[in-house]
């Protein structure tokens, strides 16, 4: 299951690099977050006046010494289908807690 999700994966990265777009966070020389795309299906995420509205994981992940992947940090955004998507493969369900939003 898990080769099907890296394939669907490595098929939505060749997809955008033919398109000539990248997969990633965009932003303007002061700071103002541009735009945002889904590393996994390449859509384009809904920003308004520097500000992400829609429903998006960001993640940040710093891998350490007994990682393969030792001293990179890797950044990608998942949208709210894709991460549904990929959650639901888990074997473990994912922690949730409930958040009291601040407006």
């Amino acid at each position: 299951m898990m080769e099907k999700l890296w394939r669907t994966w490595l098929l939505h990265f060749v997809y955008i690099e033919e398109k000539g777009e990248e997969s990633m966070r965009k932003y303007g020389e002061s700071g103002i977050l541009l735009s945002v795309v889904c590393n996994r299906c390449g859509k384009k995420l809904a920003v308004k006046e520097g500000i992400l509205r829609e429903g998006a994981a960001h993640f940040d992940v710093a891998w350490d010494y007994f990682s393969e992947k030792d001293g990179e940090v890797h950044h990608f955004d998942l949208c709210e289908e894709c991460y549904d998507g990929v959650t639901r493969e888990f074997l473990i369900e994912a922690d949730k807690e409930e958040r009291t939003e601040l407006l």
